[in-house]
């Protein structure tokens, strides 16, 4: 006996009905909220290729491939919001497992990359290279692909049955076990972005708050949705809401990133360079200038001469007064000047015959 599609939904499988249903209107919405998102990440990705050429300072230019990779991870954020809104089956169960801790470990390295790049800019030291940045990042994000791969790997090569068909305790359990690098990952930015608020030069300390009060809202989505998956569900008895929050908590932390971070950063990204962001003797973000240094007389022993009644000599006065150059105007060659001759006044100014 096939029981009939609900409203709105046409002749599909029943584990797509989430995505048509009017009746459980939280899959519609939530997959309008992902939808929408795909299309801003989308459109901030163009921008960000538009505005390469238009960065004047060295310092954010070297950002641009940690901001890209974090859009990234942010349109990833908002796709795997359908494999929670499909229900649970033999392929979306490893999308899940594979995909919800790689994407949010990338997006969280990029976090992690760019504060730890502050830190030395908020110093007034030297920041790091475009090439640094991107080996910190891979290095971060490529521990949790190591242990996703090995997880999935070792459950389909020896327990293949049992992981497809996992009971939801079981599954709820595995699926935040396998997440606890990323909570680390978490944890470490949030502390990083805390240090990024000491330091003499407080241009900085914007683009670090922007990281801090991201990771600070993603800590509280994340403690909401782990305490109502392990246990707020159970104790209330509803098991058919594991599903929804996880797809609530993946769709509110996409919109943290973009609103909290990712907007504010591209729309600095193109400011003028100040000269007033960086130490006065670096030479790596701002234009040279050549110093002009005037000489200063010892008055030690010029003193000491005043003193004594003596200002003439001195064999350790200067022969030279030292003062400033001043720019001279007229930079043309002196030419020696006819001399007049002695006998003009009595020859009448003619030469004699």
């Amino acid at each position: 006996m096939t029981t009939s599609p609900p409203p709105g939904c046409g002749n599909i499988g029943a584990d797509y009905h989430l995505l048509c249903d009017t009746e459980k209107a939280w899959g519609i919405v939530l997959e309008s909220l992902a939808a929408a998102g795909i299309l801003i990440t989308i459109f901030l990705i163009c921008s960000l290729f538009f505005l390469i050429c238009k960065v004047q300072d060295n310092s954010k230019r070297h950002m641009i491939s940690v901001y890209f990779f974090f859009l990234l991870g942010t349109l990833g954020v908002f796709g795997l919001t359908f494999a929670f809104i499909i229900k649970l089956n033999d392929r979306t169960r490893p999308t899940r497992f594979f995909l919800f801790g790689v994407i949010f470990a990338l997006c969280f390295s990029c976090l992690l990359t760019h504060a730890c790049n502050l830190n030395k800019l908020v110093r007034g030291r030297k920041p790091f290279s475009w090439r640094v940045l991107l080996l910190f990042l891979v290095s971060f994000a490529l521990v949790q692909v190591v242990i996703s791969i090995e997880y999935l790997v070792t459950m389909f090569v020896n327990q293949r049955e049992e992981f497809l068909k996992m009971d939801r305790e079981n599954t709820n359990k595995d699926f935040v076990m396998l997440l606890i690098y990323v909570l680390f990952l978490m944890a470490l930015t949030f502390l990083v972005s805390m240090f990024t608020f000491c330091g003499p030069y407080k241009s900085w300390k914007r683009h670090g708050a922007h990281i801090f009060v991201t990771v600070l809202f993603s800590i509280a989505i994340w403690v909401v949705w782990i305490t109502m998956l392990i246990k707020g569900n159970t104790v209330l008895e509803k098991h058919m809401w594991d599903d929804p929050v996880v797809a609530i908590a993946l769709v509110s932390n996409g919109w943290i990133f973009l609103i909290m971070y990712i907007v504010p950063e591209i729309c600095f990204l193109t400011a003028p360079l100040k000269l007033e962001d960086y130490p006065p003797e670096n030479d790596f973000c701002q234009p040279k200038f050549i110093k002009q240094t005037t000489g200063v007389d010892n008055r030690a022993y010029t003193q000491d001469e005043i003193v004594q009644g003596n200002i003439n000599y001195s064999p350790y006065a200067s022969h030279f007064q030292m003062k400033a150059i001043e720019p001279q105007n007229d930079f043309s060659i002196p030419r020696p000047k006819a001399r007049t001759s002695p006998y003009h006044d009595y020859t009448g100014g003619k030469s004699p015959m």
